[in-house]
């Protein structure tokens, strides 16, 4: 089932699930299924980040135009709650930001298009993402917001957060070159 977020762009995924007493089985990505969705989505690298400790944030990160990405993301361990916001500044959700919690027991995917931002953050020890995007790696393109950007305001539910060296010097939004 694909359904609309508060910002229509960004879609909730919940795959139909086949379980017995062997185990389960979903389908993970569907071209057709995403199409049937109205979403052309053709996916061209899938990346997985796995971090260690409930608190660690992993973003707010994009790519500029020309090599701006769109995310298909899943948790395959543990559990996280997955951020997508609005960067395209002719949008009338500007800075909004949708985030629903992605388990490994509950299969969800979060569809992140083209012109948002994405952040990531552990909800317990050793939780892991995987995501296909759309787009190589450009890093020429590679951008990061603060976590603590004032003009986006994510409450993170934590009071102190664990942040890779690039997120601690990342600009704020305002002093960003974001070009969405």
């Amino acid at each position: 089932m694909i359904i609309d977020t508060e910002i229509k762009e960004v879609k909730l995924i919940t795959p139909r699930v086949f379980s017995d007493e062997r185990g389960s089985f979903n389908e993970v990505f569907s071209t057709r299924a995403l199409e049937n969705a109205g979403i052309d989505f053709k996916p061209v690298q899938e990346n997985c980040a796995f971090s260690k400790k409930k608190g660690t944030v992993r973003g707010i990160h994009f790519q500029n135009y020309p090599h701006a990405q769109a995310k298909l993301v899943r948790c395959t361990k543990g559990r996280v709650m997955d951020y997508a916001i609005d960067l395209r500044k002719d949008s009338p959700t500007y800075l909004k930001h949708v985030c629903y919690e992605l388990t490994e027991e509950n299969k969800k995917q979060l569809f992140i298009p083209k012109g948002f931002a994405h952040a990531v953050i552990n909800l317990e020890d050793n939780s892991e993402i995987e995501y296909l995007v759309d787009a190589l790696y450009e890093p020429s393109c590679d951008r990061s917001i603060t976590p603590y950007d004032k003009m986006i305001n994510i409450n993170w539910g934590f009071d102190e957060l664990i942040l890779s060296e690039k997120d601690k010097n990342a600009p704020s939004l305002e002093k960003s070159d974001c070009n969405f």
